[in-house]
């Protein structure tokens, strides 16, 4: 991996240090931040309301939330405080889609009349550099320092049960009314003979970088490796997506993901399918994958690998036996109100939910602060959902796709709107994409939606609330969207679904109607 040296802070009473590569300006603002190498952990003030175990999204909110109202809060991080999301997901990954999206525009220029001079080059040096500035600016939005400063105890160190109503933490034993347990998850490693040994990449290292690799190989056709193989190939890159399904994103629709390939092959991604890595060997001066599938055998030369092909939860340490929490190997078990089997205990984001996003464990939050300390019966099943992967164009969903949609309803309509009939898509230039609702037949009620746009994420946001309040696909034709723009594809939905209702007979009807008004 092509990294300096290291920005670094000390695990409380651990030798160990924490790495953040490489080491300028910016990391060690990111370091100060969210570990503060002289942080020194308070004294516990007696029981808490709440002990919050993790410090990324889900432990951020439950912490300030339950703070807010008037409880006694710790709250627990033996890694950088932000979590996933800030350090190595959400915030440096769109920095460098970002920066990605700005190169491939200037391929796209001379299609719009522009003159450039010579193809352009990038500097990765300097695109890395500006993700590392953004990152360490946001940092202190999650910072030891400002939840202090809310009257949080921040304690930095491993933290371990010690029965079902204590945890210790750096030699200190702090006790508690609940608990909520939000350590996320962490990418997985693949078991393929070599791989260790030749060295790899995931989201935690990617992101520290400092030279472009001229020969990528993408484990895993999922959000993180499509959109890390499109952000790579973008910046002049030679990527190899391979994985061992059918098609990319297959957790999204069909023609969803058709599209996506279609627009990686413009790009000159090469997508392997249905490929199973046989082994790896070399180092840092090449690497050598050996794959096979459907009776052949293919070689894949590569500079650097990057693994995206799951997440492994973060329950190593954590002494759950002592706490009586059950767990497996999808992280720890919860009930519907976010409840583990010890009921002063709950849990929140990834280490529980299969909606690995940081909006969900924001939303799951929510749930545990109302839920463990109010008494309340919020149920993490009645959330609605959204995801997006922020390729270009972006893919987002929510609710049901059509196949569940149709597997859970006797009669379902599929609405479809192309871009290539909305005008401001057309302006663009930006027609490849569909916006589609799955709607119950006779309700109009919204079963589902997918949008493929350049701006996915953001639209998906109007059938999200559509979905929450209990709107019909109707009400959306009786939206007024600004003209012109994308969203009235949403429109162009609700529209579908009222000449759908306007049948032969209620027509004949209204031209009887009609005829007798003249």
């Amino acid at each position: 991996m092509n990294t300096d040296t290291t920005a670094a802070a000390r695990l409380q009473g651990d030798p160990t240090p924490i790495v953040v590569s490489p080491d300028d300006e910016h990391n060690r603002a990111l370091v100060e931040a969210t570990h503060p190498p002289e942080w020194v952990n308070p004294e516990p003030a007696g029981r808490y309301n709440l002990v919050v175990i993790g410090a990324g999204t889900a432990g951020l909110v439950s912490a300030a939330g339950a703070a807010g109202l008037g409880a006694r809060v710790a709250l627990i991080e033996r890694h950088l405080m932000g979590g996933d999301c800030l350090n190595y997901g959400c915030v440096p990954s769109k920095a460098l889609l970002r920066v990605a999206r700005a190169a491939h525009a200037v391929r796209e220029a001379p299609e719009f009349g522009i003159r450039v001079n010579g193809p352009g080059s990038t500097d990765f040096g300097a695109a890395m550099e500006r993700l590392r500035r953004l990152r360490a600016g946001i940092a202190v939005h999650d910072s030891a320092a400002r939840f202090a400063g809310l009257g949080i105890d921040v304690f930095l160190g491993q933290a371990a049960f010690s029965g079902p109503r204590a945890v210790e933490v750096d030699g200190r034993r702090l006790e508690f009314s609940r608990a909520v347990i939000a350590t996320g998850a962490r990418a997985a490693a693949p078991a393929i003979p070599g791989l260790a040994d030749a060295g790899f990449l995931t989201n935690e290292t990617v992101f520290s970088l400092t030279a472009l690799p001229g020969r990528l190989a993408v484990l895993g056709a999922g959000p993180i490796g499509c959109e890390l193989a499109q952000a790579f190939a973008r910046l002049g890159s030679q990527v190899t997506l391979i994985t061992r399904g059918t098609r990319v994103l297959p957790r999204d629709d069909e023609a969803a993901s058709a599209v996506l390939a279609r627009q990686l092959a413009r790009e000159g991604v090469t997508v392997v399918l249905g490929a199973t890595i046989v082994s790896v060997c070399g180092g840092p001066g090449g690497r050598t994958l050996r794959l096979s599938g459907e009776c052949r055998e293919d070689i894949v030369e590569a500079d650097e690998i990057l693994v995206a092909v799951g997440r492994t939860p973060n329950v190593d340490g954590l002494n759950l036996v002592a706490a009586g929490v059950a767990h497996g190997p999808r992280g720890v078990e919860v009930d519907d109100r976010l409840r583990t089997s010890n009921p002063r205990i709950y849990a929140a984001g990834d280490i529980c939910s299969k909606y690995q996003f940081t909006h969900a464990a924001d939303a799951m939050a929510r749930i545990v602060i109302q839920n463990a300390l109010f008494f309340g019966r919020r149920r993490a099943s009645a959330l609605v959902i959204p995801w997006a992967t922020y390729t270009d164009p972006e893919i987002a969903h929510v609710g049901l796709g059509e196949a569940g949609a149709r597997a859970r309803q006797t009669k379902v309509v599929t609405l479809h709107v192309g871009f290539d009939d909305v005008d401001r898509a057309v302006l663009d230039g930006e027609t490849d994409g569909f916006a589609r609702a799955y709607v119950d037949a006779r309700s109009g009620r919204i079963l589902g939606a997918t949008i493929v746009a350049r701006h996915a994420g953001d639209l998906i946001g109007e059938m999200s609330l559509a979905m929450t309040t209990g709107l019909k696909i109707g009400d959306l034709s009786r939206t007024v969207h600004p003209y012109p723009t994308v969203g009235e594809a949403l429109r162009k939905l609700g529209d579908a679904w009222m000449r759908r209702r306007l049948t032969p007979r209620v027509r004949g009807l209204f031209e009887r109607y009609l005829a007798w008004m003249r």
